[in-house]
């Protein structure tokens, strides 16, 4: 049997279109030898939308990850003090959930596990997903790029015409930031020199 490469933190904010392309980057992570321990935050775990009802994306992400969701603030609270992850990836992040991480806030079961992780020096992969980006996330996102423990994975703009300000990273790249981010680095390019296909 292959020696897992660690244990990955996947967490799914409320960017409920890219839900489609976050479950996928999960199961990549967990084909790659990964043991993944899949979070979802209050929206994304309560939330039935035109993309589906969220009891149907919990099954989908507990699949990817061979094990159940946490979605409460006590289940995420020991993944750093009882080490029980190595890393944590936010796929997608929405502008809510950036806002809260610039804002040093953890109410949320994500930004608590972000906070729990970051403690003990595990680093945290964001993975944007925001129609905002280039507009009041864009300080947000510069002011995370600043500090020290968080890796974003490259994005770029995914409907320039119809969605100026939007901005959304790239989940095929998910599996590449997290191996340089463990190492401590940033996988260049961040800023991607193409549009995204729109989802």
């Amino acid at each position: 049997m292959k020696e897992p490469k660690g244990t990955a933190a996947f967490a799914m904010c409320g960017s409920f279109c890219t839900f489609e392309a976050a479950v996928p980057a999960a199961a990549r992570l967990t084909a790659l030898g990964w043991r993944v321990i899949p979070i979802m935050s209050f929206a994304a775990a309560g939330l039935d939308t035109r993309f589906g009802p969220a009891a149907a994306w919990r099954a989908r992400l507990e699949g990817a990850a061979g094990r159940p969701v946490l979605d409460t603030l006590a289940a995420v609270e020991p993944l750093g003090p009882k080490r029980m992850a190595d890393a944590l990836v936010i796929a997608p992040c929405t502008g809510a959930t950036l806002a809260r991480l610039a804002a040093g806030l953890s109410d949320t079961p994500v930004t608590l596990a972000a906070k729990s992780l970051l403690r003990g020096g595990c680093p945290v992969v964001v993975a944007v997903s925001t129609n905002d980006g280039l507009g009041a996330s864009g300080e947000n996102i510069a002011r995370l790029m600043q500090r020290k423990g968080y890796y974003f994975v490259p994005f770029a703009q995914d409907d320039p015409a119809a969605k100026p300000q939007s901005l959304k990273a790239d989940m095929a790249l998910v599996p590449d930031t997290l191996a340089a981010a463990v190492r401590g680095r940033q996988l260049q390019p961040v800023l991607l020199q193409r549009p995204l296909s729109p989802a």
